[in-house]
């Protein structure tokens, strides 16, 4: 008899993830929001800690502001000054490694919830597919109340040449 072994569902591989806290004030008009933070990211508790994920670079190229020489705390007290805010759609889920296709058994965020605690917000953006899909699904018909954009992951795991990414993600400088 032959047994198919599947690493992403076995509890010693699939390890039950949780993403951060909400990064987002009153003054918040731009929700940015990812899927699951991943393995390096889960290791130094920061929001995109993986040096070769491109979204520090990204959003200091539609922001003018160069986050990279700053420190965590002081990246994301720049982006509440510019009135940005960070979150992920996946709540918690089981996933082996960091890819968002190995994300299983998730619980969502309340992202309706949070939306209401933001006055100002206009404009929505997904940092990749995986987030797109599931948070439109979450937001459902309130989405029509927000620019809503889907942009190309800013993770090396999505090959998209990174001057294609920018031109995508340019378009939140508006």
């Amino acid at each position: 008899m032959t047994s198919i072994f599947n690493p992403i569902d076995t509890p010693k591989q699939a390890v039950r993830k949780r993403c951060f806290d909400p990064v987002v004030d009153d003054q918040t008009c731009l929700l940015l929001l990812g899927s699951l933070p991943g393995e390096k990211s889960l290791e130094l508790q920061e929001y995109y800690g993986n040096r070769q994920n491109r979204f520090w670079l990204l959003i200091s190229e539609v922001t003018g502001i160069d986050f990279l020489p700053l420190d965590y705390a002081s990246r994301l007290q720049a982006l509440l000054q510019q009135r940005i805010g960070l979150w992920d759609v996946v709540a918690e889920a089981h996933r082996a490694g960091s890819l968002d296709s190995h994300i299983r058994n998730r619980n969502d965020n309340d992202l309706l919830g949070l939306l209401a605690r933001l006055p100002n917000l206009t404009t929505i953006a997904f940092n990749g597919g995986t987030a797109a899909k599931i948070g439109l699904k979450v937001l459902g018909e309130q989405a029509s109340r927000y620019r809503i954009y889907q942009l190309p992951s800013s993770s090396p795991a999505y090959t998209l040449p990174y001057s294609e990414k920018l031109v995508a993600w340019q378009k939140l400088s508006k």
